[in-house]
């Protein structure tokens, strides 16, 4: 699949994402996702960061009320449309262009760090944004992404439960997987009645990698990974949003933090 029929898909999801994301649908993204890249984040007040794959900004947003400061790149003019209508009403001192995260419009060197938060999952050519996000990172800088758990979401994926409706196993297929992408229908679990009669589920181009493949491409990108996490909602969350259950049997989201060399030539 090529990089101009992702955009496409991204673009057509765009206006009603930014619509349901921002009137509080995205629990998993809210309470677990979110909060727990942002207790991994090293201290950013003061540096350039990068955000790839930015979507309509909620995740920029959070890493320039930190202090950092941002640019952002995504490939749907809709999300980015969107993303400058909230820089203009709130003023973060955010920079957002139309950019693919594969041939990025930077220098070598010029940033901090660089982010991407569930956007690397869906790229075609993870391997080279990777080695983009290299490239334009000082030495000793970092890469912190966050992706949909290969081992917990491959190409199948069910949450089993019991007859009370409590989460018992997490059922999976399909790991090795990994030829051709697949588009996948898909909504909000969390949708009002009126909102799925308003929008069209979601088409998401999906390119699914293997752990190890994960790790072969941060490797080959000339990065030293240096921090993992695996979100899980406390009990305590749980309860009181029992749509996040399944992260205490087996973790949804992986989040990755790599390094470049400081003695790294750019």
């Amino acid at each position: 699949m090529e990089a101009a029929q992702v955009a496409a898909y991204w673009e057509a999801n765009a206006e009603a994402w930014t619509r349901q994301s921002r009137a509080g649908y995205d629990i998993y993204r809210d309470k677990l996702n979110m909060p727990s890249f942002l207790s991994m984040l090293p201290p950013v007040a003061g540096l350039s960061g990068l955000d790839l794959g930015c979507g309509e900004g909620s995740a920029t947003r959070q890493f320039a009320r930190l202090g950092a400061r941002m640019q952002a790149i995504d490939i749907a003019p809709t999300f980015l449309r969107q993303a400058q209508a909230e820089e203009a009403a709130h003023p973060a001192g955010i920079v957002y262009q139309l950019a693919d995260a594969t041939a990025l419009p930077f220098a070598d060197g010029c940033f901090d760090f660089v982010t991407a938060f569930m956007s690397l999952m869906d790229m075609p050519d993870q391997g080279q944004a990777l080695k983009e996000a290299r490239r334009v990172l000082r030495p000793g800088g970092f890469l912190q992404f966050s992706i949909l758990h290969p081992c917990f979401a491959p190409p199948h994926r069910r949450v089993v439960r019991d007859s009370a409706g409590l989460t018992q196993a997490i059922e999976v297929g399909g790991y090795f997987d990994t030829g051709e992408p697949r588009v996948e229908t898909w909504q909000f679990q969390t949708l009002s009645q009126e909102e799925r009669e308003r929008s069209e589920p979601f088409r998401i181009p999906v390119f699914h990698r293997t752990l190890g493949d994960w790790v072969e491409m941060l490797c080959a990108a000339g990065l030293a990974i240096e921090q993992l996490q695996e979100p899980s909602a406390s009990a305590e969350l749980a309860q009181a949003e029992p749509i996040l259950a399944d992260t205490r049997v087996a973790p949804l989201f992986l989040h990755m933090r790599a390094r470049k060399p400081a003695s790294a030539p750019f």
